[in-house]
């Protein structure tokens, strides 16, 4: 299960990781104040960059025939490429442009990258590797906050999208060392497919998109405008909540394999639902900081429906199916990014988490539908 490649791609997925890291401590105070950005203007930003996931199921398409760690390659590079851009812009349109640019990378390389992993190892370890996976992000994304939280002083920010988006690019350096040959299919891969068999994957997928893009417009916005928490300790929280998922990520990944994807996804979303009705109704900041903690642990549960689908796809279906539902799950990626930013000031963060547990609720009778069989000797999840 832990071959060298596998363990090239952890590697990559520490380098790019890292480079993230020191991107999101710093980029809140680059867009506040060296561009002068106002609230909304950051959420509509937010939103915009969204837009190359929303119509990623087409660029994945026009690249389908590049082998798969090529493929990754090239997105991490043009992610790389995108970040150290930002550094150079002066104005909001050009932010827009250099955001966007770096969205493309990053969007095509989300599914490349759980591709790669199902590719690199059994089925029956998918979830194990995925939960490594998570792992290393969560450890190389603690390293890059804390080196912002000591540099910021000393560094101009603009540095440190530089530095990050030379790490990233790093990333795509390294994955291309994985051989051209892993995840090549004896059959042909369509270039886009939907089918009536994934249903259950695209819907759950769906209401992924919305959730975790409500909270991610505002989870710790709420805490520094209603609670007066400061850069420092939103950067500790952070470091924090990276910390609690680097310890816990592995045995979230055991679990999906353990007990399957069914009572896994189901749990995590009355969990989920739970913690937004806590951010709902209780004013305590230190109980909201453990909120946020929760859900940002739980959210990497998120993993088991990529598990869900490499179990039930066949090899030459599993990346156009994922790329698919990166494509869906934008949908209302970029719908709620936007509307979070509108009613955020007219209804208040409670009504949107109340919002946010409803949609979550939605979810588990669809994650009841998947059923688990057993065809020989290997797990296979099929929809009801």
């Amino acid at each position: 299960m832990w071959s060298t490649y596998v363990l090239l791609l952890a590697f990559t997925v520490f380098s790019i990781s890292l480079g993230q890291g020191l991107l999101n401590a710093a980029s809140t105070n680059f867009f506040v104040n060296d561009l002068g950005l106002s609230g909304r203007q950051v959420l509509w930003m937010a939103g915009i960059r969204e837009i190359p996931g929303l119509i990623l199921v087409f660029i994945a398409a026009l690249i389908q025939r590049l082998p798969l760690s090529r493929r990754a390659a090239y997105s991490l590079l043009l992610m790389g490429v995108g970040y150290c851009l930002h550094a150079a812009v002066q104005s909001y349109s050009a932010l827009l442009a250099a955001a966007v640019l770096a969205s493309l990378g990053f969007h095509n390389w989300l599914p490349l990258q759980s591709t790669l992993g199902f590719a690199l190892t059994e089925k029956t370890h998918s979830g194990r590797v995925m939960g490594f996976l998570s792992a290393i992000g969560a450890l190389a994304s603690i390293v890059g906050m804390g080196l912002t939280a000591l540099l910021a002083k000393a560094l101009p920010l603009r540095a440190f999208f530089i530095v990050g988006g030379i790490l990233i690019a790093l990333g795509g350096l390294l994955v291309a060392r994985i051989p051209t040959a892993i995840g090549e299919q004896q059959q042909t891969q369509p270039r886009i497919l939907l089918k009536k068999r994934y249903w259950l994957y695209y819907v759950l997928t769906f209401f992924e998109g919305s959730r975790t893009q409500v909270f991610g417009a505002f989870g710790t916005l709420v805490l520094v405008q209603n609670y007066g928490l400061n850069a420092r300790q939103i950067s500790l929280l952070l470091v924090t909540s990276g910390l609690v998922n680097f310890l816990l990520a592995p045995t979230v990944g055991r679990l999906l394999d353990l007990v399957g994807e069914r009572l896994t996804l189901t749990i995590s979303y009355v969990l989920l639902a739970l913690c937004f009705v806590g951010y709902a109704t209780v004013h305590n900041v230190w109980f909201l900081c453990g909120m946020l903690i929760g859900i940002n642990l739980l959210v990497t549960l998120s993993i088991g429906l990529s598990t869900y689908v490499n179990r039930i796809a066949p090899p030459e279906e599993l990346g156009p199916t994922l790329s698919a539902g990166v494509s869906i799950n934008h949908i209302t990626s970029v719908t709620m990014s936007l509307l979070a930013g509108t009613l955020l000031s007219l209804i208040g963060y409670e009504k949107l988490c109340w919002g946010a547990a409803g949609v979550i609720m939605l979810s588990v009778p669809f994650a009841l539908a998947i059923k688990v069989t057993t065809l020989s000797t290997e797990t296979t999840a099929v929809a009801s």
